[in-house]
């Protein structure tokens, strides 16, 4: 067959456009596929989704309990158990079988999403990625099927009757993704570069809720429940506002995260906001978490209050502030009886110095003063200051931690015990003056916690006035005042209630763990005692105004 050259010039022609028509859908395809051109990469809409809806390359899994997906869910879903995607450790050939099963390719994009604002599709975007998927083709829907509906998207009760079986093969795991018990354990106690982040609810970690033999948390853990990350329409909160919560509880980028839960799969909504759509360049997820940590065999201890170690008893100080200890130099404790003079001859604590509670209170204002009556006294700046009034928490007793820590005082705390139950349990008392040097007790301000304007001292957070006496103070400064006194959180021996019963008290109130606290009341003892018990349950931001 002969062909002129101008049937081969037309053809060229055609075979240009062709190409060129070919290039822009394919081009246009590829765009489409990208995430949203938003920091937030990982994290796509349901618009973005919905135009690619039928798109061979894109998999669609929804982990939405069974019930939710047999309901409604997206057109072409696929429903998986998350539980059962390497929840516990699995062996590679069986979760590659079950990857493989739900049709996970290397060559599609995968976009996970749940009910809306829970810690189903984050788990499951996390054992992909720890497996080895490629970050760049794994994908969550934002706000889930909720915000579908939202929407007025389509959605279907048609179940997909064969599902192609995938390609994927585990090569290798992102180890750097998980920490182990011993990691977790070290990084404990080390505060200052490490973050044990936990994405339960309150009730959970101070004890209201008990799943495992023992109620509450990991010490030193931060909560930052998981439900916090969302909005009320279930979408995840702007990168600003999740800087906030961050900022509040004192977590930045430079330290190491390492989230945690009960069994590892609500931390997985803090690993992936963390180190996805904020980039921190430090971020592991605990998949034993609570679990692990108490079936280890070495009994791992588990608080329910945030900072138990403000509170001290018979036993501990026997052994840390008794003569053995300080005969080899290790006790570093100062053990300050603010008792009368008169109670205090009597008989008292084996090494007990006597500045009764009028000395703090007579120099609320005056820490000069203060300063030189501690150096005076033996008082060591660098020790642990254990403050003793026979009656647990008393307004004194609160008064002199409050002045205390304002100073800079390394460590302070209360001592719960009456002086008949150290005698009960062996610590007996004595009536013999303690010997002490005279130390200078250098005056460097602690934290600012005794504020005179509290307009100064605005928080992240809106302020809350907590007034702390059974009366309200006779001056109430404008803004959200609530009345709780003292003594609401206190048995009747001066303990602190059960944390998971301050937590119903504080939650009934409506007092916000995102708030500035301000403890206000005409006697400066009361306020310094809510002081304290915000302090025990862990409120990082707490003043009292003078």
């Amino acid at each position: 067959m002969e062909i002129n050259n101008k049937q081969l010039k037309v053809t060229g022609i055609l075979s240009y456009w062709v190409y060129l028509i070919v290039a822009v859908i394919f081009i246009s395809i590829t765009q489409c596929l990208k995430a949203e051109d938003d920091p937030r990469g990982n994290l796509v809409s349901v618009e973005w989704l919905e135009k690619i809806l039928k798109n061979e390359n894109v998999l669609i899994l929804d982990t939405s309990p069974n019930k939710i997906y047999l309901e409604n869910h997206i057109p072409g879903a696929i429903s998986v158990n998350v539980y059962a995607f390497g929840v516990r450790e699995t062996p590679i050939e069986i979760i590659e079988q079950l990857f493989q099963s739900v049709g996970i390719d290397l060559n599609k994009k995968v976009v996970i999403y749940d009910q809306g604002g829970t810690m189903l599709a984050t788990r499951m975007f996390f054992s992909l990625y720890y497996h080895g998927f490629p970050e760049s083709n794994l994908f969550i829907l934002n706000g889930g099927l909720s915000m579908w509906l939202e929407k007025g998207l389509p959605v279907t009760k048609d179940v997909l009757s064969t599902i192609p079986k995938g390609t994927f093969k585990i090569k290798e795991r992102n180890e750097d993704s998980r920490v182990m018990l011993d990691e977790f354990l070290t990084a404990s106690g080390d505060l200052t570069n490490n973050v044990l982040l936990e994405a339960l609810g309150a009730d959970w970690h101070f004890g209201q809720t008990k799943f495992f033999d023992k109620a509450g948390h990991i010490p030193n853990a931060i909560l930052l429940p998981s439900d916090d990350f969302f909005n009320p329409d279930k979408t995840f909160k702007s990168s600003e506002d999740i800087k906030k919560m961050l900022s509040y509880l004192g977590i930045n980028p430079e330290q190491k995260v390492l989230t945690h839960c009960g069994g590892g799969v609500s931390a997985s909504v803090p690993y992936f906001v963390l180190k996805f759509l904020l980039n921190y360049p430090k971020v592991k997820l605990f998949m034993e978490s609570q679990m692990g940590w108490l079936a280890d065999e070495r009994g791992l201890p588990f608080w329910t209050y945030d900072e138990p170690f403000i509170m001290r008893e018979t036993n501990w100080l026997k052994t840390w502030g008794g003569k053995m200890l300080r005969m080899y130099g290790i006790g570093k404790v100062s053990i300050i009886d603010i008792r009368s003079e008169e109670e205090f001859r009597i008989g008292h604590l084996p090494f007990a110095v006597n500045i009764p509670a009028d000395v703090f209170k007579n120099n609320l204002t005056s820490p000069e003063n203060l300063v030189k009556i501690l150096g005076n006294s033996g008082v060591d700046k660098l020790h642990e200051a254990v403050i003793v009034s026979g009656a647990g928490l008393t307004k004194e007793s609160a008064l002199a931690f409050v002045m205390l820590e304002e100073l800079g005082q390394e460590k302070v705390s209360v001592f719960m015990d009456s002086m008949e139950k150290c005698t009960q349990l062996g610590f007996s008392l004595t009536t013999d003056s303690t010997i002490f040097q005279p130390l200078n007790y250098s005056l460097k301000p602690g934290k600012e916690l005794i504020v005179d304007n509290y307009e100064t001292n605005k928080g992240l957070y809106l302020t809350v006035f907590i007034a702390s006496g059974v009366n309200m103070p006779s001056k109430i400064p404008d803004g959200n005042v609530i009345n709780i006194a003292y003594t609401e959180f206190l048995n009747s021996n001066g303990t602190p209630k059960e944390a998971k019963d301050i937590w119903e008290i504080i939650s009934k109130a409506g007092i916000s763990r995102y708030a500035e606290v301000v403890c206000i009341s005409d006697d400066f003892g009361e306020a310094a005692s809510n002081y304290y018990i915000f302090k025990l349950m862990g409120f990082p931001d707490v003043n009292i105004k003078l």
